[in-house]
């Protein structure tokens, strides 16, 4: 199993995380998802390899940002 750890700002409460999870489900491999709008985090479970720019990319398109880590 692979996992993907983005830092996301913007996500300010439940609704924010459920609609984060649900799009983000919906992408083929992917196991399980959680975000938490607390920690500013969403955790993406894959059952195969994927490329961390398709989930970026998702979150975005939602009107999130993604932290870049150097």
């Amino acid at each position: 199993m692979n996992k993907i750890i983005l830092k996301v700002n913007g996500m300010v409460c439940s609704g924010c995380e459920n609609r984060v999870e649900s799009t983000l489900k919906n992408i083929d491999g992917v196991s399980k998802v959680k975000a938490s709008h607390k920690k500013g985090t969403v955790t993406i479970i894959l059952k195969k390899e994927q490329e961390k720019s398709i989930f970026e990319k998702a979150i975005e398109n939602l009107g999130y940002e993604i932290v870049k880590e150097d």
